[in-house]
């Protein structure tokens, strides 16, 4: 479990393609390697991924064809940065919501309201994801948790304080970037289960 507060952004340092497999290794930012062990659970921009060699501050992870397909760690290159969380530990303070690591699909920021001490980004969602977004409803973007504003469409906004443009990756995304999206599971739990229980009703 992770709770969508983001402990800092590593930098991919090497990448090992082989055919719907990659395997990247990153460097994390000082300190968050301690305790670390091959086999834990850490977040790449909302993604669980698991250690599977450690040196230092140097980390490797194993990125499945389905994590490539799903998610934008595919895109990743030297070079890149990631926003990093550690799973939580029970007794862990949950400063944001939820969240499983799960990335159910990307979204595209299509808009971006920028005034002095804030900023309000708009993305396209795929139609499919709507009925699960909805004002003031969690959301996890690139692992970030954060509460939708507004609904418009297929489009849904985010409103951002400087403090999470300046330790995100939030704070360098432009028009057209491609963001790992999860819903908050316990809004999907009850909206599916609704939709069953209707569903039996009208059969």
């Amino acid at each position: 479990m992770f709770t969508g507060i983001v402990q800092g952004m590593a930098e991919v340092v090497a990448i090992e393609e082989r055919p719907e497999f990659r395997t990247h290794q990153v460097r994390l930012p000082q300190g968050l390697e301690q305790g670390l062990e091959t086999g834990a659970s850490v977040a790449h921009n909302g993604c669980c991924l698991t250690v599977t060699a450690l040196e230092g501050q140097l980390a490797s992870f194993d990125l499945m064809r389905e994590t490539l397909r799903l998610t934008n760690l595919g895109e990743l290159k030297v070079g890149s940065r990631v926003n990093i969380e550690r799973a939580a530990r029970f007794g862990d303070e949950i400063g944001g919501h939820s969240m499983s690591g799960h990335v159910m699909a990307m979204v595209t920021l299509d808009a971006i309201e920028a005034t002095a001490d804030n900023r309000r980004i708009w993305f396209q969602a795929p139609a499919e994801l709507m009925r699960f977004l909805f004002d003031k409803g969690y959301v996890g973007l690139d692992g970030v948790s954060l509460t939708i504003g507004e609904v418009q469409g297929t489009r849904f906004c985010v409103n951002l304080i400087p403090e999470t443009l300046e330790r995100t990756l939030m704070g360098e995304r432009a028009v057209g970037d491609r963001v790992n999206l999860e819903v908050d599971p316990q809004t999907q739990a009850i909206v599916e289960t609704v939709e069953r229980v209707m569903a039996s009703r009208l059969a």
